[in-house]
């Protein structure tokens, strides 16, 4: 081998031990990364299993929304079916009372009286524990919203004032179960003597 070959051809270096363990340390994260990066019919199989997770959560939220929903139905059932049970109960001795006194026998006007009053006063609190309000207003101003008008009379009270209340009304809340039947006052017309002398004086 002549001298010009023996240097153009590659020396090899030996190895340094940093080295060689530089590059055991790479092949071995190679092999890592491989074995740790899934195969596709396992990211298949994962996707497939959260997506029957996601279903099942959605039927189970679709269910507990049906419950509250049918739930909340039967709630409203139940108060339209019993909303008068209060009142109702609230009149029962109302209808004691009247049955009493026309059970008892030669009753006299004033007995009955009594009793009529009782079962008044028996009747208003059951009015009042169902927020029944009466509609009262005589010497008040005409309110269409509350009252009825049925005819005005001629009074010295101001025009649209109430002057005689013929049907009490009465009000469930702030509703109006019936308007009050009432008579309103108007301006009283001036005599026929009073007209004509004022005639004469201007002619």
């Amino acid at each position: 081998m002549t001298e010009e070959t023996r240097r153009t051809e590659p020396i090899d270096q030996p190895q340094t031990p940093e080295a060689a363990s530089a590059n055991e340390s790479t092949a071995n994260a190679n092999e890592e990364k491989t074995d740790v990066m899934p195969s596709l019919e396992e990211m298949l199989r994962i996707a497939e299993q959260k997506a029957a997770e996601h279903h099942d959560a959605w039927l189970r939220a679709k269910a507990e929304a049906e419950n509250v929903r049918r739930r909340a139905q039967e709630e409203v059932a139940k108060a339209s079916k019993f909303a008068s049970e209060r009142f109702a109960a609230s009149m029962l001795p109302v209808k004691d009372s009247l049955e009493a006194a026309l059970g008892t026998p030669n009753q006299t006007l004033e007995t009955l009286r009594q009793g009529v009053e009782l079962t008044l006063r028996q009747l208003e609190n059951a009015f009042e524990s169902a927020n029944v309000r009466q509609i009262d207003p005589q010497g008040e101003k005409f309110d269409p919203h509350l009252h009825q008008a049925v005819g005005m009379i001629e009074s010295e009270a101001e025009p649209n004032t109430v002057v005689q209340v013929l049907q009490k009304g009465y009000l469930l809340h702030e509703r109006v179960l019936r308007p009050a039947l009432v008579m309103v006052a108007k301006p009283k017309s001036e005599p026929e003597s009073t007209k004509g002398g004022e005639q004469g004086a201007s002619s």
